[in-house]
């Protein structure tokens, strides 16, 4: 087109252009649509699972560490819904008329207690040298599917927003896994360590019983959540150090708690391995899940596009592309620093005092305003 022409080769090119454009559009509209049918087929496979992974349902899960013991006490233990109720920290009867079941107002120190811990986590997390963040709490349901999730299953735990292809997050994990969605980066800035805050939202479909009442499983909770991405040769090793800051946490507030590693039926779609953190919850007379942290390889970052490339020979190759290193896809992992409703339970039920009242402990009180007991109160009519 660039030459000298003749008229009719010009008119000749220039209908084979617009068919080219036209025979593009239909193309483009049919690789969209073999996308999309590809990631359904993709959603049906879960992740590999790593050799030592026990095999088997929840009951084959094997402890990992057992850390400290049972508190003793010498007087009738409280749970913390009854401790809630004296202490004037909750109202579960209002939530239920203005949301509905599984939903809670936090009151007066519970709210301290909520942002105090919050905080904590987050201030424990930026030690270890992860990036702070908040996040979107409303996400396209497609990114949810890349995650591994299935927002609109059957049994699916993802609140789904009706007439949009947006849903309610039920894990930061999922907009921090959108973050690099679709990018290169670079292999000198890996790995990425980021600790998010958010709210986050779970149907629970399918749960009920005494095991799951108060605090401990509802719709609507706070959550600190730490991320990875990083090189794939060293997940394994990220996945060792997310779970010791767990462990590290939760020992330093003067908790008994068992890590284990779970078995394969209960790992999840994405998750190649995965260590579980159940702390001792006297109240209601159980181990109960406050934490977990998640090896989920390639799994997540391939539905993602989340690639990096190595610099090794990339650096000696100044034309771009030219004998540049190909692209590999990162390792992501995920663990918990802080679900705030069940690091509740934990705290109220754990630290309970025979007068009624319980301590805070100490790391937590410089994010609380230094206070160091939440007391009854006692209500004169």
């Amino acid at each position: 087109m660039k030459g000298k022409l003749e008229p009719s080769e010009r008119q000749k090119l220039i209908e084979e252009g617009k068919s080219l454009k036209e025979e593009l559009v239909t193309l483009e509209e049919d690789l969209l649509k073999l996308t999309d049918e590809l990631q359904q087929e993709a959603q049906s496979i879960p992740n590999m699972t790593h050799p030592d992974v026990p095999l088997g349902g929840e009951d084959s899960s094997t402890v990992r560490k057992m850390v400290g013991k049972p508190a003793e006490f010498s007087f009738a233990v409280k749970d913390h819904v009854q401790l809630g109720k004296e202490l004037d920290l909750f109202d579960f009867d209002a939530a239920a008329e203005v949301s509905g079941s599984k939903f809670y107002y936090l009151k007066n120190e519970a709210v301290i207690l909520e942002m105090g811990l919050v905080n904590w986590a987050v201030s424990e997390a930026m030690k270890r040298g992860f990036t702070p963040l908040t996040t979107p709490e409303i996400v396209r349901s497609s990114v949810v599917e890349k995650c591994g999730f299935q927002p609109r299953g059957t049994n699916t735990q993802v609140y789904s927003i009706e007439n949009s292809d947006q849903c309610l997050i039920g894990t930061a994990e999922i907009p921090v896994g959108g973050i690099h969605m679709d990018s290169i980066l670079s292999e000198s800035s890996l790995p990425l360590k980021y600790v998010a805050f958010s709210h986050c939202f779970r149907t629970e479909a399918g749960a009920a019983g005494a095991a799951t009442r108060g605090l401990y499983r509802v719709h609507q909770f706070s959550k600190v959540e730490m991320f990875i991405l990083c090189r794939p040769d060293e997940s394994d090793l990220y996945h060792k150090e997310l779970i010791e800051i767990e462990e590290e946490l939760f020992s330093s507030l003067g908790f008994h708690f068992k890590t284990l590693d779970m078995a394969s039926e209960d790992l999840g779609a994405p998750a190649y391995r995965k260590f579980d953190v159940e702390a001792w919850m006297p109240g209601l007379g159980r181990y109960g899940e406050i934490s977990s942290a998640s090896n989920c390889t390639d799994y997540q970052s391939r539905r993602l596009g989340i690639r990096y490339r190595p610099e090794s020979s990339s650096s000696a190759s100044p034309k771009k592309g030219k004998n540049a290193a190909p692209t590999q896809f990162v390792h992501t992992l995920n663990a918990t620093a802080c679900a705030v409703p069940r690091m509740i339970v934990s705290l109220l039920e754990n630290f309970q005092q025979e007068d009624g009242s319980v301590i805070i402990p100490e790391p937590l009180r410089p994010f609380m305003g230094g206070l160091q007991i939440i007391k009854p109160k006692h209500i004169q009519n």
